[in-house]
């Protein structure tokens, strides 16, 4: 996928001082390089090329009265350009001066080279869609009792393997049980697999299936950024269908849904977030919420990310997501959720809790692993009603899943915007 580029600048004399400087023998060619540094000052390398000579086993430069002119002249060239260089390095590279929030938190993303900003371009092969509900009756009401609700686009990566098959007729039925929802399956292949065109068919819910292979160049690297080509196609879809109503989800096809999630995201309005079970050491990631607003989040992994969920832990409105014809998810395993939504230009304040202000899970991230129940160390004092972590860690609890303690197991990072915090900075 193709990244932003800025070509370093590459200064010249003018044209009538070098031709100065060469009639005086002083200079063959000069140039001023410039190379970018990671800390993102730019560093000049004037480069005149002197003939020398040798004077008791050192190299000088053999001047004269004409080449001492000439040296000047250069100098003061030299002493022009760079301020202008300067300013219009500045003047194009506005993203230097805005790389903190309002929180003064460096955005760690900027300048990675990552393609927030580009559009979207990605082939697409439709292996075959049905736009008609085959549904007669759901949840014993019939079909048309639905017609005014919002239209959910579920988007499941998937790809071959043992399991591909069981796992996508599991899912399916739970879907079954949804109105209103467009499935958009994307295999990770480069033909269609008409078994699963079959199987699709036969569920009677309207679907697009489609093929989309990982770009080859990324099959090497590990950890490999599965599901990225797959969600890229169906971003594609649903800009192609210019569609502008309706509610996006990334639903992973080995997840477990409860029938909840689908009525609470369906009133999103730009973008709803909820806790996602089963993610990592804490067994649990999601937002913290006080008095009703999104005030930090609670990932075993923050790494920077000033979003660090689950792609399962948020819905997104395409009337929101259409402000941004540059909505994006790059290529980068650990960043596919946090760069999304940076590319549709969240900000905290806009995020809608759902599940009783994240106090349920209604998503889990299921896999067919055998792991211990997650000791996380988080303070009694803090497990009261001021946030929702009390109640969502005594269902954890009662579940099997997880458990506080105060002296116990990993500390909770609680962080906001990349940066992680004490307890107490949100809490008290």
């Amino acid at each position: 996928m193709p990244s932003a580029h800025y070509q370093p600048l590459e200064l010249r004399a003018d044209d009538n001082d070098e031709d100065d400087l060469l009639e005086e023998g002083l200079l063959e060619h000069c140039t001023i390089e410039t190379d970018v540094q990671p800390n993102g000052r730019i560093r000049y390398h004037p480069q005149p090329v002197d003939e020398l000579r040798s004077i008791g086993g050192m190299t000088a430069p053999r001047f004269s009265r004409a080449a001492s002119s000439g040296m000047r002249r250069f100098l003061f060239v030299t002493l022009i350009l760079l301020p202008i260089c300067f300013l219009i390095y500045f003047v194009i590279s506005p993203q230097s001066q805005d790389s903190e929030d309002a929180d003064g938190d460096v955005d760690p993303h900027n300048g990675i080279g990552n393609t927030i900003g580009i559009a979207l371009n990605e082939p697409l092969h439709i292996c075959s869609e049905r736009y008609e509900d085959h549904r007669l009756y759901i949840d014993d009401k019939p079909r048309s009792a639905y017609a005014q609700l919002p239209v959910i686009y579920f988007v499941t990566p998937t790809y071959p393997r043992r399991e591909q098959i069981p796992e996508l007729i599991r899912l399916a039925y739970t879907l079954l049980h949804v109105p209103r929802l467009h499935w958009l399956v994307a295999n990770d292949r480069e033909g269609c697999d008409n078994f699963l065109d079959m199987q699709l068919n036969g569920f009677g819910i309207p679907y697009t299936h489609m093929a989309s292979p990982m770009p080859r160049e990324y099959r090497k690297v590990k950890p490999a950024p599965r599901g990225v080509a797959n969600r890229r196609a169906a971003l594609q879809w649903l800009h192609q269908h210019n569609l502008t109503n309706g509610i996006l989800y990334f639903g992973d096809d080995d997840n477990t849904y409860d029938l909840r999630l689908f009525s609470e995201i369906r009133q999103t309005q730009r973008v709803s977030m909820f806790p996602v079970g089963l993610i990592a050491e804490y067994a649990i990631s999601g937002p913290v919420v006080r008095d009703g607003k999104v005030v930090a989040f609670l990932d075993s992994w923050v790494a920077g990310r000033r979003w660090p969920v689950d792609m399962a832990g948020f819905a997104v409105s395409l009337s929101y997501m259409s402000q941004y014809p540059n909505v994006n998810m790059p290529y980068k395993p650990g960043y596919e959720e946090d760069l999304f939504l940076r590319s549709i230009g969240l900000r905290i304040e806009q995020i809608e809790p759902r599940g009783k202000n994240c106090t349920e899970i209604l998503v889990w991230h299921t896999q067919t692993k055998n792991k211990k129940s997650a000791v996380v160390r988080l303070e009694n004092r803090f497990m009261d009603e001021r946030s929702n972590l009390g109640a969502l860690f005594r269902l954890l609890e009662r579940m099997g899943v997880a458990r506080a303690s105060d002296t116990e197991g990993l500390l909770a990072t609680i962080s906001k915007n990349g940066k992680s915090k004490t307890h107490s900075y949100f809490l008290n």
